[in-house]
């Protein structure tokens, strides 16, 4: 019988967030705050915590957008991955904890021995986790990993062989970008992709102003707590004084653009 070869020879984690991360933070911060109207970064929701609360909420009643995603790839996974033939690397951008990502995953180990994962995700903490999780779960699985944002983790991305890859950008993600961004983010994408790699991108479909705000301000709270944290993190690491409690959460639906918008509101003068 052959052996699986041992997790810390299938697990390679390249930490480029650490680099100039407490300085990118502050530098974004301070034009965050200075701009009219002020707002804050998506992605330093990220922290370890944050990525814990972000996981929370995707098991709230409220949060469809998980259980609807889980559910294509349930029934599409096998589908997916017959439209790639050959297909030996898959990469994630924002991959969390990857647990959807199991589904895709096993419908290639299905068809053959061995998979490359490259999943990329701004929280080290997070991504770590979540590979030694999966490592556990597929011996036949090799990951190697950047703690990035995405276009840094695009950029560092290794040379990918000869067989197409899959690129996947699941959640409905592309909603956090402006769209002169999202332009932007996707011809990045573009600049990885060769001919015969595909990209799957997950986003949510236009349905009825209530059901998409009561997703993103559920009512436990955890949302508000998600979103908070970042000002927590402020608080931590720039040494600011946010009162956290004073803040409130409003989550609108803009029909104009086909978009929720968040908005943290000080209930009194900070």
């Amino acid at each position: 019988m052959a052996q699986s070869k041992p997790e810390h020879s299938r697990l390679i984690i390249h930490d480029l967030a650490r680099r100039n991360g407490h300085a990118d933070f502050a530098r974004d911060v301070l034009t965050g705050l200075s701009a009219k109207p002020k707002h804050l970064f998506p992605k330093y929701l990220y922290d370890e915590l944050g990525s814990q609360l972000f996981e929370a909420i995707c098991h709230v009643d409220e949060y469809y957008l998980t259980r609807a995603e889980n559910e294509i790839l349930t029934r599409h996974a096998d589908e997916i991955v017959a439209s790639l033939p050959d297909c030996q690397t898959l990469i994630e951008l924002g991959s969390g904890s990857a647990e959807k990502t199991r589904k895709i995953i096993e419908a290639f180990l299905r068809r053959q021995r061995d998979l490359l994962f490259v999943p990329v995700d701004i929280s080290a903490s997070a991504l770590e986790q979540s590979s030694r999780l999966l490592l556990g779960s597929y011996p036949e699985l090799r990951i190697k990993a950047y703690a990035a944002d995405y276009f840094d983790g695009l950029a560092a991305l290794p040379a990918l062989g000869h067989h197409p890859a899959l690129v996947l950008f699941l959640g409905s993600n592309i909603g956090n970008f402006e769209r002169p961004e999202a332009i932007t983010f996707m011809r990045a994408i573009r600049g990885v992709l060769r001919d015969g790699d595909a990209l799957l991108l997950g986003a949510d479909l236009k349905k009825d102003r209530m059901t998409i705000e009561a997703a993103y301000n559920d009512a436990l709270g955890v949302t508000r707590a998600f979103i908070v944290n970042e000002l927590a993190r402020i608080n931590r690491e720039l040494s600011a004084n946010f009162d956290l409690w004073a803040f409130g959460l409003r989550s609108i639906y803009n029909e104009a653009v086909g978009r929720v918008e968040v908005y943290l509101e000080s209930l009194r003068s900070q």
